[in-house]
């Protein structure tokens, strides 16, 4: 049987699109494994998928001064033996890393055994782990057209972001029994991320009246951030985080406001969901999610709203302009030519692993 050993994790944008990968490759009679880290995200999602899961040590890849950035670099080196070590027991014909701090160990411990690496990057530009990783890589996949500048043109190539099929298979009903709403007013999600936004849920509570008068609220607020005395307000429901219950809440969804992490702007760009984006600052990040939401906004998928000008009059004011030309944003998104990232992914790995 064919094997591929996935990599990637630290947050759910580095995981979610392996899965989508790895439904595709079981239909096709492959054996999957994965390699993370023992405390990262990625282990309960890949295991509540029954996938076998193999933990190494890592450290974080960090841009700025800190006392862990002394032991880190020792974890990282002790990971890449337990990669090695790991690769040459399960024989993957191909290595597929999403990117994330533990997806460097293996694919260093890859190259070591001669496996075939494929890269992918969801943001315009590259994380630092994907820059360590590419000189080891065989191909990088890229999301946005803008990212080919950054890439070498023989490894370099535009397929999209992979995205999940049960995303699609949202009922609304359900969605509105989930949340005991209805179906004569609009629905907002809200979401920031895996981890939740303090700003985002900040601004909505602080206009919440204003907003629920003209619709009802899905509020993802992120873990330890629910506000006990909002849980009785009509046409209000809070959740830490959704898993199973995501694609009947987008299903009813009519508008949404998320920070711009790329793969969960595409998965409302591929359900048509006018999208009011909210990316993580310069101050909280690398810049990645300014550039992904200004190519949305670009392309006519979305509007954006800084971090810096977000208040609760402000994110009210630009819900209502969003929603008023909704159309005009659900047009944008329906008149795109993109093609299957999913196939053109696969048809890569089976390529690259010498199985064609």
């Amino acid at each position: 049987m064919k094997t591929i050993v996935f990599t990637g994790g630290g947050s759910a944008g580095h995981v979610t699109p392996n899965l989508a990968l790895m439904h595709r490759l079981g239909q096709l009679g492959w054996e999957i494994k994965y390699i993370g880290s023992a405390m990262g995200i990625e282990k309960d999602i890949i295991e509540r998928e029954g996938v076998p899961f193999y933990p190494i040590s890592s450290g974080k890849l960090r841009r700025y001064f800190d006392l862990k950035n002394v032991k880190d670099p020792f974890r990282v080196l002790k990971g890449v033996y337990e990669s090695y070590r790991l690769l040459r027991r399960l024989k993957p014909a191909i290595v597929f890393s999403k990117g994330g701090f533990v997806s460097v160990p293996v694919v260093i411990g890859s190259r070591m055994n001669k496996v075939p690496v494929i890269i992918h990057e969801s943001d315009i530009t590259l994380g630092l782990a994907n820059k360590i990783s590419i000189p080891f890589a065989t191909k990088v996949c890229v999301t946005f057209p803008e990212s080919l500048q950054h890439v070498q043109k023989d490894k370099a190539v535009l397929t999209g972001l992979p995205i999940r099929e049960h995303i699609r298979s949202g009922k609304a009903s359900r969605g509105y029994q989930l949340c005991n709403f209805h179906s004569q007013k609009p629905v907002i999600l809200v979401m920031g991320g895996s981890l939740g936004s303090q700003a985002i849920n900040q601004a909505v509570r602080g206009n919440l009246e204003r907003l629920l008068a003209q619709f009802q609220i899905v509020h993802l607020c992120g873990k330890g951030h629910m506000a006990e005395e909002l849980a009785n307000t009509r046409g209000y429901n809070q959740f830490e985080y959704v898993n199973e219950e995501l694609p009947d809440i987008l299903a009813m969804t009519d508008l949404v406001v998320s920070r711009a992490g790329a793969t969960s702007i595409y998965e409302f760009l591929v359900l048509e969901k006018p999208m009011l984006l909210i990316p993580l600052s310069l101050q909280a990040s690398r810049g990645d999610q300014i550039l992904n939401a200004a190519s949305f906004r670009k392309a006519g998928y979305a509007d954006v709203l800084s971090e810096e000008t977000l208040t609760a009059d402000t994110l009210v004011e630009r819900v209502e302009a969003l929603y008023a030309n909704r159309e005009t944003y659900k047009a944008a998104m329906q008149s795109r030519n993109e093609s299957d990232a999913v196939a053109s992914i696969v048809e890569l790995i089976e390529t690259y692993s010498g199985i064609c």
